[in-house]
């Protein structure tokens, strides 16, 4: 794959700039990532992370996200639609990592906590559900209650009681610093902010903004095309 590496990274960042570059209009901070000194920089994907589909995927997505955005909350429906579309047969995988941005939403970093405990209790597919629950009941600029964790624990498969002395403890606060910490190293400046992880391009390619599905959609095909 390596004589595809300039080609797929100039065709994936050329198709993210002009996505990015349109949907400025339309959610926010959107600014594609093009400094690839800083992008090299994501911490690489390990048995650590929170992952839907394969690792060895031949497209992964590392999302950095904040639990209360709003444009992070559409680009989730997206996301769980390509995973849908590409990840049942091992084309793309979907990572999740957190960067509560405290100035916009005061209890994001709490969140993203509380989605890390859940993790770390009962496993990668307790995440997923604690997670999708947490923005499936709290659309659009509506901001989660820290009083309704125990609700969307037990709607998780988990104990409120767990997840409570889980929080308290301030175990999973380290985690929750170091993927913010990551996301601002690797050019991150706004939610959602995502690196793409192509099998066979030398770098990977960062976007900012919630992407369409259809331009993200193309971003992909033309990925896998290579």
């Amino acid at each position: 794959m390596n004589q595809y590496a300039v080609p797929i990274s100039i065709v994936v960042a050329g198709l993210l700039i002009a996505g990015a570059v349109y949907f400025t209009q339309q959610s926010g901070p959107s600014t594609p990532g093009t400094d690839t000194s800083k992008v090299k920089q994501v911490t690489p994907v390990d048995d650590t992370d929170f992952i839907k589909g394969s690792p060895e995927a031949n497209v992964v997505i590392v999302e950095y996200s904040d639990i209360d955005c709003p444009f992070c909350k559409q680009f989730h429906t997206t996301m769980q639609r390509l995973v849908d579309e590409y990840g049942k047969d091992g084309k793309v995988a979907w990572v999740y990592r957190h960067f509560p941005l405290t100035s916009l939403h005061p209890n994001a970093a709490r969140h993203a906590e509380a989605a890390e405990c859940a993790g770390n209790i009962g496993g990668n597919d307790v995440f997923w559900k604690f997670l999708d629950t947490m923005i499936a009941e709290n659309p659009g600029n509506q901001q989660a209650d820290p009083a309704n964790y125990g609700a969307y624990a037990v709607k998780a498969g988990i104990t409120a009681e767990a997840l409570t002395q889980c929080i308290a403890s301030g175990a999973m606060k380290k985690n929750v610093e170091a993927e913010y910490a990551n996301a601002l190293a690797t050019g991150g400046n706004g939610t959602p902010y995502n690196i793409l992880i192509v099998k066979g391009a030398k770098d990977p390619v960062a976007i900012s903004g919630a992407l369409p599905y259809d331009q993200l959609k193309a971003v992909i095909e033309s990925a896998l095309a290579q």
